[in-house]
């Protein structure tokens, strides 16, 4: 029985037990060791003192890979766009678009990548003139509002945005448009 059980060392105190090395059919046997030298850490010099001859002023600052860009070069290029305004067209592609005249009513839900119209309400229409007492009252705009999101719906358009212009407030016959516009179950987004 000695035989088939070979005796295992006794650790004495004070001793260490031989260190393992790897088997050449263990798994980490298969783990390459890798030779590439860590990278090199950033260093900081100090400041150079500014009455030194032959200094130069230079600071600490490290420069990031990308930056905004600045004024000069935002001058240099002034047509580029901003990221929202390069994909906003993908994110909200139906836009309402609403013009309020003296007479009438018009609102209009189109796709911006297209320029396709989807929905169309006016009070100009035939059937509205001749039914709806006053053209550009608060229950023409709740109309408006109906008919918009009626036929959004029958174009499969369920969500769109609306962008004010520069100083114009969602309020009054525009708010009346477009809260009708979200009871009848259109999203904006």
């Amino acid at each position: 029985m000695a035989a088939l059980y070979p005796a295992t060392p006794t650790l004495h105190a004070g001793s260490l037990p031989p260190p393992l090395r790897a088997s050449p059919l263990s798994w980490s046997a298969s783990i390459a060791v890798s030779r590439i030298p860590p990278p090199p850490r950033l260093a900081l010099q100090p400041l150079p003192t500014p009455n030194a001859p032959g200094n130069r002023q230079q600071s600490l600052v490290v420069r990031a890979a990308w930056t905004r860009r600045s004024r000069g070069e935002a001058e240099a290029r002034p047509n580029r766009k901003s990221w929202k305004q390069r994909t906003d067209m993908y994110m909200r592609p139906f836009l309402l678009n609403v013009f309020f005249s003296k007479r009438f009513v018009h609102a209009k839900v189109m796709h911006r990548g297209t320029s396709k119209v989807i929905a169309v309400a006016t009070t100009n229409a035939k059937d509205l003139r001749l039914t709806l007492p006053s053209l550009v009252d608060d229950n023409a705009c709740r109309t408006i509002g109906r008919l918009i999101a009626e036929r959004s719906m029958d174009a499969d358009v369920f969500a769109m945005a609306y962008e004010p212009k520069k100083n114009e407030r969602i309020e009054g016959k525009l708010g009346i448009i477009i809260d009708t516009i979200k009871e009848h179950g259109i999203i904006f987004v």
